[in-house]
């Protein structure tokens, strides 16, 4: 059991707390928001609201900190948090470019502390399926990978709220959702070489845009596909299609409040099967995984080289944003 402070109470810190409570791995005791809502949500979850950032990482008491806080503000957060001794869960995208990113991942590492990432769907268990199904080559050589993740969740939040911001998160439907989808790319095809991507903000006037697809080149002429929209009702799909085979999940709700999940494996010659795969929380699983890492009992699934392709493909893709063309992934 390690023993934790959330740094962010807002949408994503309190669904955080409230998901993992009852857990034999990590307790979550206090709380950090420069709000007064976030910090009256923080006492509404029992949780003990300290003054700053900097009073939790000086806290011995302290074990890990479970960072839900702007995007710009991550890197020297964990660079912080490191340097005293804190094990380190950061939401993602873990920082928007790759020097940050290395700033971070070296504190870490000179500190012997563990790093977790928010790429929770990596632990839903139809992905780790999918992800089985690749590593065996019982798809045979992978070819693509395609994925949507949209939603319609932002469209009530108000205007200023730093979601919405091209400066808090710049390219709103891949800080959002899309990154998940470029992780899991990662996850299945490796580093990737180049990136084209297109966003809009024709369609709720975002300043961040609202409707984002990406197109990645792996080696050996492997791609991947993918949509992230901030307009419709949710939909979550993801598939990986092979020489020998193709595999699909299909999400019925929501992640955050799971329903189960529809896959399809197709192999050559045989006939499709179709299965369900039933709801699972995987933040939770994700967070209690870096919290056993913590303790010595497991290593971290997320090794820190996904975690800065997962940044250099982020900053490839506001590259392409921002050009209009094919960017190199760094």
């Amino acid at each position: 059991m390690i023993n934790a402070a959330v740094i962010g109470l807002g949408w994503w810190g309190s669904t955080l707390v409230r998901t993992l409570q009852g857990s034999d791995s990590i307790r979550i005791s206090t709380g950090v928001d420069p709000n007064e809502a976030g910090m009256l949500a923080g006492r509404d979850l029992g949780l003990r609201m300290a003054g700053s950032f900097e009073e939790v990482v000086a806290d011995p008491s302290i074990d890990a900190v479970l960072l839900c806080t702007p995007h710009k503000f991550h890197a020297a957060q964990v660079v912080a948090a490191a340097k005293s001794g804190k094990h380190v869960f950061c939401e993602k995208p873990f920082t928007d470019n790759v020097r940050a990113a290395e700033e971070a991942l070296d504190a870490v590492s000179r500190a012997g502390v563990v790093l977790g990432i928010g790429h929770e769907r990596r632990f839903e268990p139809a992905v780790m399926q999918m992800r089985d199904l690749v590593s065996s080559g019982k798809l045979g050589d992978a070819v693509s990978f395609e994925g949507n993740f949209s939603q319609d969740k932002f469209l009530a939040l108000p205007r200023d709220n730093w979601r919405l911001s091209a400066e808090h998160a710049p390219v709103g439907p891949l800080s959002a959702t899309g990154i998940h989808l470029v992780d899991m790319a990662i996850s299945l095809l490796g580093h990737p070489d180049q990136v084209w991507a297109n966003l809009s903000s024709d369609f709720a006037g975002f300043d961040n845009g609202d409707s984002l697809s990406i197109s990645l080149k792996f080696s050996k002429g492997r791609t991947a596909t993918i949509n992230a929209i901030l307009v419709t009702p949710f939909v979550g799909r993801a598939a990986v299609y092979g020489t020998e085979g193709w595999f699909e999940i299909r999400d019925r709700t929501h992640p955050e409040a799971s329903t189960g999940w529809d896959l399809a494996l197709s192999l050559r010659g045989q006939d499709t099967q179709v299965d369900f795969s039933p709801p699972y929380s995987a933040v939770r699983a994700n967070v209690e995984a870096f919290a056993m890492a913590a303790t010595g009992d497991a290593e971290y699934p997320v090794t820190h080289a996904e975690i800065r392709s997962n940044v250099a493909t982020f900053e490839a893709i506001l590259a392409s944003v921002r050009s209009g063309a094919i960017e190199r992934v760094g």
